[in-house]
């Protein structure tokens, strides 16, 4: 760990004062209510058993305010920021900007997500950083919020005004922004915008898209947990708030890729009790509350000698044992030997939850998912993927939440639509299609790549019909592993650098969905080649130029 606590200051305790004052004024009063006593005051003797009463009632008068103010130190000790070590400083930063408290509350979190997870990272008001010191760091992850008409909080004035008032030279800086809201406000997460501007012309490449959270909104935060997770490389860290899941069905699921050297990838499709809750549109996400597959369960409840039938509380109903475990992470069954279902079933935690692009629009009948199969270290499949593709029996109950991603909806207009992704990013990109074709609006280029043509097209007859009808004007594919040369989606989008300016100076819109790494960086690069870093942050700020990357 390389931060330490920020050493004690002394400083004037204001309710020491006031309770010295009030010592004061008794003592006063006292004095001059003597003046009153119409005979000489006399000690008397009050006994020895009444003494020690009263220095019984003193000492503990004493130690019931020497508790609350060692209480109070405590509480300033643990809410005081650790101090940044210059010889341990670590990899990652998490800076905040706060106005109420809620912005650094995030940011602890944050922070503390990063350290369980193993890495070296430190905890800074953004007030108190220079451009200087943010170079120093390769990762780091702005919590930001916005006062009054745009503003930035009172404690990153400094930050805008020395800081921001001029360029900088992060180039080897990879970031994240958090930016806090109301959108009853015109001006929303303004602040968080303006950050997200001044670092991308300095040369920061960001980690992922600017995450707007509206007035504390959960599945924002849900949604910035899951970036957190990927980033730490893990899978398991805690929801703050779990989604309200409704069961669905698992209607279908088949193998897209056959024979394809990549990790296997399938098609799912889920349908809801009630066909009212078939109502989403194109871009939105769909949270899944994954489940552990019944080997594990069944393994976990052996080592410990429990029986899964075994009824436990939780939340005010009674549930089986090997239930409650299906859906919590299994902590080590060594720990747990010898404890009761009752205390196994308090001690455990949920599983957080897995997002996924919808593949699919309400006509179609089923909300559809392009869920690639991901392996941990130990080779087990991961609990959402695996749950979804191999676990989950066919008809099985799967707990599921649609969140709205109103920055990916499909145009409403007919303007051209540049559709550039890879791998099960196509999911996005074929609700998008979808919409635009239900529409009758059939100016989409679709830029898609994969591995290998003869298996990784997934959605091919699909594909294949809506160009052959006119419905998408131009296809091109990347298949990195048919040729000698290896070429990215990427690399296509370069050797077609006039053409994408062309349909930009028609009023194309471009939208990317696929891989965090290596696919969305690459393409940024080449629109920033193409098109200018300016024109691009427009075209963002216009709705021309949006993202779903993972």
């Amino acid at each position: 760990m390389n931060s330490t606590p920020a050493p004690y200051r002394r400083r004037i305790d204001l309710s020491l004062i006031g309770n010295a004052l009030v010592v004061i004024a008794l003592i006063a009063l006292a004095l001059c209510l003597s003046q009153w006593q119409a005979e000489p005051l006399q000690w008397s003797s009050p006994g020895r058993g009444r003494l020690w009463l009263a220095a019984a009632l003193v000492a503990a008068y004493a130690g019931f305010v020497a508790a609350i103010a060692y209480s109070r130190k405590r509480r300033a000790r643990a809410s005081a920021l650790p101090t940044i070590v210059e010889q341990q400083r670590g990899d990652w930063l998490v800076a905040f900007a706060s106005q109420t408290g809620f912005a650094e509350q995030l940011a602890r979190r944050s922070w503390d997500a990063l350290r369980d997870a193993g890495l070296r990272a430190d905890l800074a008001v953004l007030g108190n950083l220079d451009a200087a010191q943010l170079a120093q760091y390769s990762r780091v992850l702005f919590v930001v919020s916005t006062t009054g008409e745009g503003d930035a909080p009172d404690s990153a004035a400094r930050f805008v005004r020395r800081v921001m008032a001029h360029g900088a030279h992060l180039a080897t800086m990879r970031y994240g922004v958090l930016a806090l809201g109301d959108r009853e406000y015109a001006e929303y997460c303004a602040f968080g915008h303006r950050l997200d501007h001044w670092l991308r012309h300095a040369g920061a490449q960001p980690l992922f898209d600017l995450v707007e959270v509206d007035n504390g909104e959960a599945g924002a935060l849900r949604h910035w947990q899951h970036h957190l997770g990927q980033l730490a490389g893990r899978t398991d860290l805690p929801d703050w708030s779990a989604p309200s899941y409704r069961p669905w069905r698992l209607s279908e699921r088949r193998l897209s890729n056959p024979g394809s050297v990549g990790g296997s990838a399938f098609h799912i499709a889920l349908v809801p009790a009630d066909s009212a809750a078939l109502e989403w549109q194109a871009g939105d996400i769909a949270e899944i509350g994954p489940r552990n597959s019944a080997e594990e369960v069944a393994q976990w409840l052996l080592a410990v000698g429990h029986d899964g039938n075994a009824s436990v509380r939780v939340d005010d109903a009674n549930i089986a044992l090997s239930e409650l475990l299906a859906r919590s992470r299994l902590p080590d069954a060594g720990a747990f030997v010898g404890r009761s279902a009752q205390a196994i079933a308090d001690a455990l935690k949920a599983l957080p939850h897995r997002e996924y692009s919808i593949a699919s629009v309400p006509a179609d009948g089923s909300l559809q998912l392009l869920v690639r199969q991901m392996h941990r270290d130990d080779g087990r499949l991961g609990s959402g993927s695996g749950w979804l593709t191999a676990h989950a029996a066919l008809d099985a109950a799967i707990d599921l939440r649609i969140r709205g991603n109103p920055s990916f909806h499909a145009p409403v207009d007919a303007r051209p639509m540049i559709l550039i992704g890879n791998g099960t990013g196509l999911a996005g990109l074929r609700a998008l299609l979808k919409t635009r074709v239900a529409a009758g609006h059939t100016r989409n280029w679709l830029l898609f790549g994969e591995r290998n043509a003869a298996c990784d097209l997934h959605y091919r007859d699909e594909l294949e019909q809506w160009q052959a009808q006119a419905a998408i004007e131009r296809a091109d594919y990347a298949f990195s592993r048919d040729g000698a040369a290896r070429v990215y989606v990427q690399d296509l989008l370069r050797e077609r650098i006039d053409s994408l300016r062309e349909w930009v100076a028609q009023g194309a819109a471009i939208y990317v969905c696929g891989s965090l790494e290596g696919m969305a960086p690459g393409v940024e690069a080449v629109l920033h080649e193409a098109l200018g870093v300016d024109l691009l942050e427009t075209m963002a700020a216009d709705g021309r130029y949006r993202r779903d990357v993972y």
